[in-house]
C-alpha cells in the first residue's frame, strides 16, 4: 500500500506527533492552513472520506470525535477550533485515508476559502 498516512503510522515517515494511542494518531500538518493545524487519523487504513463511513468503521470515527476535545486542549485551542473532512478531489482531499483536520489558534473566518 502506498498510503502516506499508513507510512506515518508505521514510522516509515516521521511526523510531529501531538497525540497517539493504540487507535489513532494526531500530528501537525506539514502545510498548515491555520496557526494550529493538526491531522487526526485512525491507525487502521479506512478509505477514503466521510462518504465511506459505515457500520464497520463508524466506531473508530466516533472514537476520534471523543478524543478531539483532548487533542484541542493539548494544542491550546479548546476555546475554539474547526474540524474539517475534505471529501474527494473536488473537496480538496489529497490523501485517501479518512482523516480530520483540527484548525485553530486564531480567530477563524466564517467563510471557507
Amino acid at each position: 500500500m502506498d498510503c502516506i498516512f499508513c507510512k506515518i503510522v508505521s514510522g516509515d515517515i516521521p511526523s510531529n506527533k501531538v497525540y497517539e494511542d493504540d487507535k489513532i494518531l494526531a500530528f501537525k500538518d506539514i502545510n498548515p492552513q491555520a496557526p494550529v493545524h493538526v491531522v487526526i487519523i485512525p491507525k487502521e487504513h479506512i478509505l477514503t472520506c466521510a462518504n465511506d463511513i459505515n457500520e464497520d468503521n463508524s466506531a473508530i470515527v466516533g472514537y476520534i470525535f471523543t478524543k478531539i476535545p483532548e487533542i484541542a486542549k493539548l494544542c491550546g485551542t479548546e476555546d475554539g477550533y474547526r474540524i474539517v473532512n475534505n471529501c474527494g478531489e473536488k473537496g480538496a482531499q489529497t490523501v485517501f485515508h479518512i482523516h480530520f483536520h483540527l484548525l485553530g489558534g486564531a480567530q477563524l473566518s466564517e467563510r471557507l476559502n
